[in-house]
């Protein structure tokens, strides 16, 4: 017998908050921070993170509790990670065009 953390087919908030720490850990130093550098591969971790938070979504309940709360605080942690992932991935195509001389 699997664990869920193993089987996508079952809910697990772990292997969600997994996914999105991951994907902010895996962007940091692919992005070349502070110094922000055009990298398409950071299209894996944009894409990992997004997964990661429809994962911790599908682990609300319908009646509230405890845990519904902790939920809905690692729903607003990955929104905060997805903002800084994409950022890292959109910024550095869109400083030429801003850029003023």
């Amino acid at each position: 017998m699997t664990s869920a953390l193993f089987n996508p087919r079952e809910r697990s908030l772990i292997r969600s908050n997994i996914l999105v720490l991951g994907s902010l850990a895996m962007s940091v130093p692919m992005s070349g921070f502070p110094h922000l550098q055009p990298n398409f591969l950071l299209c894996i971790p944009a894409v990992l993170s997004v997964i990661g938070l429809a994962d911790t979504m599908r682990c609300i309940q319908r009646r509230w509790c405890l845990y519904h709360g902790g939920v809905l605080f690692c729903i607003y942690m990955d929104l905060m990670v997805i903002s800084i992932v994409w950022f890292f991935f959109l910024y550095p195509y869109f400083v030429p065009l801003t850029a003023t001389h």
